[in-house]
């Protein structure tokens, strides 16, 4: 029987229950419990194989909930949220005591976001908790934009997924921490760096930390195929190196000719990177399921979302 369902009173009941429910987000479905439930947290964890290092975003229902969550809000990190949220960013901002160490990897920071969905911020409104939610996935594997993904892989592990349809945006969040008040991009997401940097000016990168990461997403290989997966800027060069395989693409605009192939995705016909960026993961899922030996992406151009399909692209890849 299938676990997806569009049931918001039950979601709550079995959050409430301090049990897990996987929910819908703009940028990927994600595994939900009970911020203030250590049984829920520790579920979350054990079900995704996620180290207990790795810290996880809290979601509340609206920038009004924030001083529950953090202690101080520095006067950038105001005005993001009120640019921005509900939407596709996360603040990572020094937290209240309340909010329990497990969440936060032991840091005096937790990372929180306002999800731009109109299921979950439903939800949120409703429940008297915030709720934790990592992309719900296991560990490293990629993340799921539609209930389908979710089910096939925790079908036997959780109660429920609330059906919200396909993620409209396709990559997870950006998130944004503060070093001496300042914006610094700990890890590119599916809010432009372009239009961060609109409201606030020039903003930092400091993308990948294996060690204590700031933030999540941070470490090297993550949102990542079973199929061994090759990141070019010259597809022609590369398709030559693996004459013989079995060989899946994924493309920005180009539709290759080619014998060799396979299996071919094209992100977006029409050069849209928003387009791309929401067909980039289940384009991935659909390739994982074809058999291949090897999947080859096409580096983007890099800027805008490029920057952060690049970022996906490479964290799933062996080689560039």
């Amino acid at each position: 029987m299938s676990i997806i369902s569009k049931d918001i009173q039950k979601a709550i009941a079995i959050l409430s229950a301090e049990k897990l429910v996987a929910i819908p987000t703009e940028t990927v479905y994600g595994l939900a419990g009970n911020i203030f439930s250590e049984k829920a947290i520790k579920s979350i964890f054990e079900t995704k194989k996620r180290p207990f290092f790795n810290p996880l975003i809290v979601h509340i229902p609206s920038v009004d909930a924030l001083e529950s969550i953090v202690s101080y809000v520095p006067k950038k990190a105001k005005l993001l949220a009120d640019t921005f949220w509900p939407g596709s960013m996360t603040l990572v901002l020094k937290k209240q005591s309340i909010i329990p160490d497990l969440i936060t990897a032991g840091k005096n920071t937790v990372a929180v976001r306002v999800p731009n969905h109109p299921v979950t911020l439903s939800l949120l409104k409703q429940l008297p908790f915030p709720l934790a939610a990592p992309s719900a996935n296991p560990f490293g594997n990629i993340s799921p934009t539609k209930p389908e993904h979710v089910e096939g892989y925790f079908k036997n592990d959780i109660n429920m997924v609330l059906d919200g349809g396909a993620c409209i945006n396709g990559i997870e969040s950006t998130i944004i921490g503060f070093e001496n008040d300042e914006p610094i991009i700990y890890r590119l997401g599916a809010l432009a760096l372009e239009d961060i940097e609109a409201v606030v000016g020039k903003v930092e990168i400091k993308n990948k930390k294996e060690v204590s990461p700031d933030a999540p997403g941070m470490l090297e290989r993550h949102y990542a195929p079973s199929t061994k997966t090759f990141l070019t800027e010259n597809i022609s060069e590369e398709i030559k190196k693996h004459i013989g395989k079995r060989i899946g693409l994924l493309t920005f605009t180009s539709d290759l000719k080619n014998d060799v192939i396979t299996s071919q995705i094209i992100l977006s016909i029409k050069g849209d990177m928003a387009e791309a960026a929401s067909k980039l993961y289940e384009a991935m899922h659909h390739l994982d399921h074809q058999n291949l030996d090897v999947i080859i992406a096409e580096r983007f151009p890099d800027f805008g979302l490029g920057k952060s399909i690049n970022d996906r692209l490479q964290r799933a890849t062996f080689s560039s």
